[in-house]
């Protein structure tokens, strides 16, 4: 390659990349810049950097491949499809998938085990040597492999994998309208070269062809930009460029160049610049059909336009000349090259696409073939390719009911794909074509959709009522009617009761996969409602029954947690959340595991397990994050926020509060409940008594009061209103609690509803309420919560003058906070026990047990390990790769004072 000038700092952010992954520590870098600012330069130094001593695996994406699902992934990790039997069998069959090979080929794939697959593929590329990764033009990589591809990003840490990625600015990602999903990935701008080096640059390549006023005149227009100092200097520089924007220019420039070589060498340009892959037979042999033959690259490839690499793979000198070929040749010869290309590839969606670019009015062959390829795309998880192939293919569709059928799959698609503009565009274009009420009431949940997501509840609840209400199968209303149950939730208590009387009112044979769910959600949640329901059924009954009847498991399966919850049933959440968690595991269904994971970590959090609750709401929160949903990363955020308050942790507490409050639109986060709990434990820990009242009791009154979060806070409420000597503040929330309790009919919610009992009074019955809420603790597996009843009786003891009495209770509540890290209820209950008198143990008087030494990452890891999994076994499970896992491994061991693997299981 040649010499670089003036970007010494940018060489030196590529040599610490390649150094991290030299030394086993994975990176990512971002390069991004103008077109022709030097991206592609400095990923040819990375390669020429990285030498023998890394693997290398790259890929450039092309503009006119966006419609095909994972074009730019396969093309990346093509070299390491020999390595797939080393992964997970469900990733293995995920890539599989997504590439169309072997038994995998028709299977359905998660796109998002697709992504932790290519992490798990870099990893095992990254084996025996460091692996450099580098992808061109990132901003016109098909979605589905760029999104494989970032996810895989970030969750790089300890492979010795180094990713590049070059993409432009402000460009928007191929195939739609929504910006790259880069934020959060180290980035590194390129700006234009400084004065002194801009004219060692063009002085080196003119070398002196050219006079001074030209020279001034290209210095200035160039503005830095290395491309246009090496490519224009022999184009019309003495001409004027009228104004053009400098890409403009850069064309023209290329344009010249191609317009000077022999008229078969640019057909056969033309040829390579519309076959996306570079695939040189399949150019080659386009290309001679139309009379271009293999002799005829040669003009090119002394014109240093393209090259031709070991692996047969044509490229271009630089993106900007393929897309000159393209623009300057007349729309005829493209279409001829498209129709050429298709017939010189052998059956498949490539030939497809090549065809229907080359189409010039309907044809229904073609549309058939294209909705073929649409299935194959969803079926591999790659819905925005689907999407795209339904619309094209709705376009050729000679007939209107076939067109419309096509429009409606293709904003189905556009919606599963997070392009909630595009599917409504689709829908509203499907809907004036069709009087039909089944395809209106589809179209009308595509909408739903699209509001649910940009927080407009409201809308989304209306749209699903009024689709279910239509002319419509029981079937496809009880799925509207589940899904409207969600938006419900956020609008209200009457909303919520209106979704599940229709549900339960449907007439819906045994056999429909999803008539359990249906029967026993309104069952489960009208009571908390103070509605009349039938009895709550079983909840394994229901489950197997389900799963008998055909629901898809554990995505069909997962409302049941939040209905257990709803009603108290945390035993029943936790059994049932955690053998979900395992199935989705198992199957690589990793789209719907941080669901699963707020609940059971709800279920974790009620039982008094803290550590265990943020663990496992410390993976899902990550892998929320990772895959962009955005309401389960609020709502994991905000929960871990409690966690936070519980241990005292005050920084972390209020950040991660901050996080989960953070929507993103006008509408209230969907972790807003959650977090003002958070918040309101954190003052109430610290005795900010007010602070905590004003905040609960808008939580416990407000239009989120029946939220589950809001039921479980009623408690806290009536603890700091009786401490601020105002309990009619509490009076209502408090019998709703009461009624709740009695609904829930659980030992531990009589309990705690006893212990408000003691707290508000009277006086008198004080004592009774708080033994008996002693009693009723006994066996519940709830050690926070029996722990600040013990402590509550204890103070009021101690306010009685009753300080022996007092001790044993002060006592034990101290024992069990240090024991679960609760640092503030411990504090408070090391205070009053001194009050009485008695000794109190030094708050760092214990030394620390395991669970508090290791980070949540660290501990799960630790305890997979302790129990005999391997470093690949326990990668499979948590999505990572087992030098990820063996890097925890190892930092955990000093912690916990071991050195050796075989000492974990004493540990645990």
């Amino acid at each position: 390659m040649g010499t670089l000038y003036g970007r010494e700092r940018e060489q030196a952010a590529v040599d610490a990349l390649l150094d991290g992954a030299g030394d086993g520590r994975s990176g990512v870098l971002v390069l991004r810049g103008e077109p022709g600012i030097g991206k592609t330069v400095l990923l040819e130094y990375a390669v020429a950097t990285a030498g023998r001593a890394f693997r290398v695996v790259r890929a450039t994406g092309v503009e006119y491949e966006a419609e095909l699902p994972f074009a730019g992934l396969s093309l990346l990790l093509g070299p390491g499809l020999g390595r797939l039997d080393a992964l997970p069998a469900p990733q293995r069959r995920s890539l599989e998938g997504a590439f169309g090979l072997g038994e995998g080929g028709g299977a359905p794939t998660d796109r998002l085990l697709t992504g932790l697959a290519t992490l798990g593929l870099l990893a095992e590329l990254a084996s025996d040597k460091p692996l450099l990764c580098v992808v061109d033009d990132v901003q016109w990589l098909d979605r589905a492999s760029l999104d494989a591809l970032l996810l895989a990003a970030r969750r790089l840490q300890a492979e010795g994998v180094a990713l590049l990625l070059a993409a432009r600015d402000t460009l928007p990602t191929a195939g739609g309208a929504d910006a790259l999903p880069l934020a959060g990935l180290p980035e590194l701008r390129l700006a234009g070269l400084a004065g002194p080096d801009a004219e060692r640059l063009l002085d080196a390549r003119a070398a002196g062809g050219i006079t001074d006023p030209v020279r001034r005149r290209l210095l200035a227009e160039a503005a830095g930009n290395p491309l246009a100092l090496v490519e224009l200097p022999f184009t019309e520089a003495e001409s004027d460029a009228g104004g053009l924007a400098l890409t403009s220019r850069l064309q023209i420039a290329f344009h010249g160049q191609v317009t000077g070589l022999p008229p078969a060498t640019q057909t056969l340009l033309l040829v390579a610049a519309a076959e996306e892959n570079g695939d040189l037979d399949v150019v080659l042999s386009a290309a001679a059909a139309l009379g271009a033959g293999a002799d005829t690259m040669a003009p090119a490839e002394q014109a240093g336009l393209v090259t031709v690499g070991a692996d047969r793979r044509l490229s271009f000198r630089h993106p900007l000349l393929r897309a000159a070929v393209l623009q300057r040749a007349p729309l005829q010869q493209r279409l001829t090259a498209h129709r050429m290309i298709g017939e010189a590839l052998e059956d498949g969606d490539r030939r497809t696409w090549h065809l229907v670019l080359a189409a010039t009015g309907p044809d229904a062959d073609l549309a058939d073939a294209l909705e073929r390829a649409a299935v194959r795309a969803e079926s591999r998880g790659a819905h925005g390719g689907a999407a795209a192939a339904y619309e094209r293919a709705a376009r050729l569709t000679p007939d209107r009911d076939g067109a419309t059928r096509r429009l409606v799959l293709a904003a189905e698609a556009a919606t599963e794909e997070g392009k909630l503009a595009q599917a409504e565009e689709l829908a509203d274009r499907a809907r004036a074509r069709t009087d039909s009420v089944f395809a209106h009431a589809l179209l009308d949940q595509v909408r739903a959709v699209a509001h649910f997501w940009r927080g407009s509840y409201p809308a989304a609840y209306r749209l699903l009522l009024d689709a279910a209400a239509t002319d419509i199968e029981p079937a496809h209303a009880a799925r509207m009617l589940l899904q409207a149950f969600h938006p419900a939730w956020y609008v209200g208590e009457e909303a919520v009761a209106t979704v599940l009387d229709r549900l339960a009112a449907l007439p819906l044979a045994p056999e429909e996969p999803l008539a359990p769910l249906a029967r026993h959600l309104p069952a489960a949640v009208l009571p908390v409602l103070d509605r009349p329901a039938d009895p709550v059924p079983v909840l394994r009954e229901t489950v197997e029954a389900a799963r008998k009847a055909g629901a898809e498991s554990p995505s069909d399966l997962v409302q049941l947690c939040g209905a257990t919850l709803i009603l108290g049933r945390d035993a029943e959440t936790l059994e049932l959340a955690a053998e979900l968690v395992a199935e989705a595991r198992a199957k690589g269904t990793v789209g719907v595991l941080p669901t699963l994971q707020f609940f059971l970590a709800e279920a974790e959090l009620f039982h008094g397990r803290h550590r265990d609750a943020e663990v496992t709401a410390t993976e899902a929160l990550t892998l929320a994050r990772d895959t962009g949903q955005r309401q389960w990363t609020s709502q994991l955020a905000a929960l871990l926020s409690c966690v936070a308050a519980l241990g005292g942790a005050d920084e972390r507490c209020t950040e991660l509060a901050d996080e989960a409050l953070d929507s993103g639109s006008p509408a209230p986060a969907a972790g807003a409940p959650w977090a003002q709990w958070g918040i309101a434990l954190l003052d109430l820990g610290r005795g900010r008594a007010g602070a905590a009242a004003d905040r609960l009791h808008t939580l416990t009154t407000g239009p989120y009061r029946h939220h589950v979060s809001a039921t479980r806070a009623v408690p806290d409420l009536v603890e700091a209103v009786v401490r601020l000597g105002a309990p009619e503040r509490a009076a209502e929330p408090y019998e709703r609690f009461a009624r709740w309790a009695g609904a829930a009919g659980t030992p531990w919610a009589e309990a705690l509803r006893l212990r408000c009992r003691a707290l508000l009074g009277p006086h008198q019955s004080a004592e009774s309420a708080y033994l008996a809420a002693l009693a009723l603790h006994e066996g519940t597996d709830r050690p926070f919560e029996q722990a600040r009843t013990a402590l509550l009786y204890g103070e009021w003891l101690r306010r009685e003058r009753r300080r022996t009495d007092a001790r044993p209770h002060l006592g034990v509540a101290l024992e069990t906070f240090e024991r679960l890290g609760a640092g503030p209820w411990a504090d408070r209950a090391r205070g009053e026990l001194t009050a009485t008198g008695g000794a109190a143990p030094a708050a760092a008087g214990a030394p620390p047990g395991v669970l508090t030494v290791l980070t949540p990452q660290e501990l799960q890891i630790a305890r997979l390990a302790a129990a005999g999994l391997t470093n690949r076994d326990i990668a499979a499970q948590l999505f990572l790769s087992p030098r990820t896992v063996g890097h925890h491994l190892y930092k955990a061991y000093p912690k916990l004072g071991i050195a050796a693997r075989t000492e974990l299981a004493a540990l645990f």
